[in-house]
């Protein structure tokens, strides 16, 4: 069947807009040289960071870490070492602060590699991770690690407990870390390790913070930007024999005094360095920048307050933008920027993207990878085009968006074709949703199996079935014949919430049914004729609890068809398997309705009467609209109490309805 383009009715729009104020109270400044006006880049478009390396890390391939790989969350320091040193790739989320035994020791973290702090919870206390030589493709982001520290050892000559030490790697990206209060260094980059990028940290209350180098060839690639250096005393950073050592809107504040005149400095370009420095800002600073005769610093558009010693400038380095494109702010927003930006972030690490096909080749396989009783919302972005496929997104597999990425929704179809002759409504569904917390945007779910030119016993052949509770649908399209969309709940005495808007549904007998309290929303449904002029099908089939008194709520939405005059009904009451405690509830609100409706739309089924249902209209127009004998019409204080409100709301209060719609 062709996929028709979406039939939106018409909803509200909204439109975020952001802004980041200037930095305050800066007090006197000194500027080292006028910056060049930035490049007209998108980098950072609706928050101040992105969740992709830029930079260095972000060339030759990319730093992608444990894309592909299954997420799973860690709360013990067995958990971490396992996922964290094992050779398949792995999104690691860390929740909680896990304390390293014994004190100092190192987690090895292998490549393709996500590890992430959940929130602003994530923390590795007392121990370092370590990427030994060979180790690629790793993201660290939105942990704190501290407080490894040997007492009186202030040169961190006794013990190497860094916070993260690398040897001999590449494509890494560190993004959004607080190190503090280690053994040693903070952050080591160490032995020809190239494809680097470190990114918003924060390195405070430490000697040594941050060293590159260790090695007398000149190969390693960095990009650091919008760290905040506070309390450290050297090595902001040090960077030894660099080939490529870009630096940008960093800010480096009440350095370490200890009187020394030599070994407390900020940044230092050593051996054969090429460093560009960009719109940082130093405060409070001995020796701000300085170089080796052999190597070269340029810097331009930086800040200096408060600042003595050395600012050491020559040679040509090189040009950043011949590598990547990236955006400069301001120096003097730098240190409001970076104090508010810098370190672990509340949003961070508590939501997870999953990408189909780019990361996943399937939904099915981005929906496999989602942890079992997962804590988090995880977002399942499908790229544009057909998946022929079945999803099954399990019950202890909560909170997870299924979201399209194209323009509209036909331009992301997730299809297949089993009859209900095939193992029930739940075998045959294309996609069945089990699990609470679930919502699908922008997407098309079709079951094209083709009932005229096979007989079975059973042609039903669902789109989509849904037993979880609180499921959202947005902009989505649904498109069958016989039973199309099922909202159902685990048992009949259970109830589950679904909410439908903005959306498109067709089908022709029973094409929306089931026991779970529904509500559709500025939809359209489409009732498609089978080539009858007498009886064409049937819209809805409800089965709701006796002791439910909301099932199915359909409301400011348009039903409209091609079937001849008076051959439709609106539904028919279903007891699965004659059970007399399922009374459907249907209510069509302020909906309009086509000529196919017929003039008493509603019929018996399987032996009971549909008199005996509770099914009602309130306000419905159209030419397919009347008030008969054989149309029980809500009154309007009954109408008061089925709102959409009403139907969701239960013992939670859940209110999918007031959040923005799609713009």
């Amino acid at each position: 069947m062709p996929y028709r383009c979406s039939k939106r009715l018409p909803g509200r729009a909204l439109a975020a807009v952001t802004a980041l104020a200037a930095a305050l109270g800066l007090g006197a400044i000194v500027p080292a040289e006028a910056a060049p006006a930035p490049a007209p880049v998108q980098q950072h478009a609706n928050r101040h960071w992105a969740d992709e390396p830029h930079g260095f890390a972000s060339l030759a391939g990319g730093t992608t870490g444990g894309k592909g790989g299954k997420v799973v969350t860690v709360r013990t320091q067995a958990d971490l070492a396992k996922y964290a040193g094992a050779a398949e790739p792995y999104v690691i989320r860390v929740a909680g602060a896990i304390d390293v035994e014994p004190f100092g020791s190192s987690i090895t973290v292998a490549s393709d590699k996500t590890i992430v702090g959940v929130g602003t919870s994530g923390e590795i206390v007392h121990g370092e991770l370590q990427l030994k030589p060979g180790t690629h493709n790793v993201i660290i982001r939105n942990l704190t690690i501290r407080d490894s520290y040997v007492e009186g050892d202030w040169d961190g000559k006794t013990s190497d407990f860094d916070a993260i030490q690398m040897d001999s790697v590449h494509h890494v990206w560190i993004d959004h870390n607080r190190f503090t209060h280690m053994g040693d260094g903070l952050l080591d980059v160490r032995k020809d390790s190239q494809y680097v990028t470190v990114s918003y940290n924060r390195f405070d209350t430490h000697n040594k913070a941050f060293g590159i180098g260790w090695t007398e060839n000149v190969t390693t690639q960095i990009t650091i930007d919008h760290n905040w250096f506070s309390g450290t005393k050297q090595r902001n950073p040090s960077a030894d024999n660099c080939a490529y050592a870009h630096l940008y809107n960093n800010y480096l504040s009440t350095q370490v005094d200890d009187g020394d005149p030599v070994w407390s400095y900020g940044t230092y370009a050593r051996g054969r360095t090429r460093m560009v420095i960009e719109n940082s800002f130093y405060e409070d600073v001995q020796h701000p920048y300085q170089a080796d005769a052999t190597a070269e610093l340029v810097e331009r558009g930086s800040i200096l307050r408060d600042t003595t010693g050395r600012r050491d400038e020559w040679g040509t380095a090189f040009d950043p933008r011949a590598f990547y494109a990236y955006r400069l702010d301001p120096a003097a927003a730098v240190p409001a920027l970076v104090k508010r930006f810098s370190g672990p972030q509340k949003t961070i690490g508590v939501d997870t993207v999953l990408d189909v096909p780019a990361a996943y080749p399937t939904v099915q396989a981005a929906v496999d990878a989602v942890p079992a009783g997962n804590d988090g919302l995880v977002t399942v972005r499908i790229a544009p085009g057909t998946y022929r496929e079945k999803v099954r997104v399990p019950a202890d597999k909560p909170r997870i968006a299924l979201a399209g990425t194209g323009r509209d929704r036909a331009d992301t179809v997730i299809v297949y074709d089993t009859p209900n002759a095939y193992g029930g409504s739940s075998a045959s569904a294309t996609v069945l949703i089990a699990a609470s917390d679930v919502s699908a945007r922008n997407l098309t779910f079709v079951n094209d199996f083709d009932e005229a030119a096979v007989e079975l016993g059973a042609e039903q052949a669902l789109a989509m079935k849904t037993t979880g509770d609180r499921i959202v649908f947005e902009n989505t399209a649904f498109k069958g014949n016989q039973d199309t969309l099922m909202t159902d709940s685990p048992r009949l005495d259970a109830i589950s919430r679904v909410y439908i808007r903005d959306s498109y549904i067709e089908g022709d007998v029973d094409f929306v049914y089931g026991r779970a309290t529904t509500v559709i929303e500025g939809s359209l449904i489409r009732a498609l004729s089978r080539g009858s002029t007498t009886n064409n099908g049937y819209v809805t089939a409800a089965s709701t609890w006796k002791d439910n008194p909301y099932g199915f709520l359909i409301t400011r939405s348009r039903v409209v068809s091609d079937a001849p005059a008076g051959s439709f009904h609106l539904g028919r009451p279903w007891h699965p398997g004659g059970n007399p405690d399922a009374i459907g509830q249907v209510l069509f609100r302020e909906t309009e309705l086509p000529a196919a409706i017929k003039a008493s739309p509603w019929t018996d089924m399987g032996g009971f009467s549909w008199k005996d249902a509770r099914f009602s209209e309130y306000r419905t127009y159209g030419p397919g609209a009347a008030v008969t004998a054989d149309r029980p019409q809500m009154s309007d204080a009954d109408a008061a109490r089925h709102e959409v409100a009403d139907y969701l709301a239960g013992r939670d209060g859940w209110a999918p309805q007031d959040s923005p719609r799609l713009p």
